[in-house]
């Protein structure tokens, strides 16, 4: 496991080091403007009312709530470390999202039809923090219900990052670059938390072995009849 986790980090890292040096070029990505000029020409109001709502889901308010509610049933379930995982997976992306914007400091996209939020752009916040609040509680799931269980909820939330994410460049809050940038941010956050609670786990285990086997050792000790 330590392989697969090292070697996706890996990947991510390179993949989030093309994205941050191709949007710290003076000219947009064609990419970027042929799928906004794609999406934009779907709108209707049916539309512009779903992604509005499924930009919601993205948002710090909701993920803050579904992050407490996750864990709450966590910690009724005896859960902690798990309760405690998603939760430091919530704070650790919505602070590592703003110290990115700052140091990228991406302009908007800027169009008339589209509402232009005041941060900066890169990486899109709603993107990032959705892919690791959904899919670290996918994890949880995953171990405590198993694998049947969990592939299916891994699923889920990658699809709803990814509605999050469309409904960002489909709004003109984000171009599809600031979506994949997060996206991969996120990957490496999570990636980095999943090899991090391995770590622990593996310590307070070998803490909690060596602590029996020191208990076992005087247990012979002390019951040897006085001579």
């Amino acid at each position: 496991m330590v392989i697969w986790v090292a070697v996706a980090f890996l990947v991510c890292l390179i993949g989030f080091g093309v994205i941050a040096w191709l949007v710290s070029q003076p000219v947009i990505p064609p990419i970027d403007t042929a799928t906004t000029d794609f999406l934009h020409g779907l709108a209707n109001p049916t539309l512009d009312a779903l992604m509005i709502a499924v930009t919601d889901l993205g948002s710090s308010v909701v993920l803050a709530a579904v992050v407490g509610l996750a864990a709450v049933l966590l910690v009724v379930r005896r859960r902690r470390p798990e309760a405690l995982f998603i939760v430091v997976a919530l704070v650790g992306t919505l602070v590592l999202n703003d110290w990115l914007k700052v140091l990228f400091q991406r302009p908007r996209p800027g169009f008339d039809w589209a509402e232009v939020p005041p941060e900066f752009s890169f990486p899109s916040g709603h993107s990032m923090n959705s892919f690791v609040v959904y899919v670290a509680i996918a994890l949880v799931i995953w171990r405590l219900e198993g694998r049947r269980v969990g592939i299916v909820a891994l699923a889920l939330a990658i699809l709803l990052a990814v509605s999050v994410g469309i409904s960002r460049v489909y709004l003109g809050a984000h171009w599809l670059s600031d979506v994949i940038g997060g996206y991969l941010a996120g990957a490496l956050w999570l990636l980095f938390l999943v090899a991090a609670s391995a770590v622990v786990s593996r310590l307070l285990r070998s803490g909690r072995s060596d602590a029996t086997a020191g208990d076992g050792e005087a247990l012979p000790e002390q019951s040897r009849p006085a001579r």
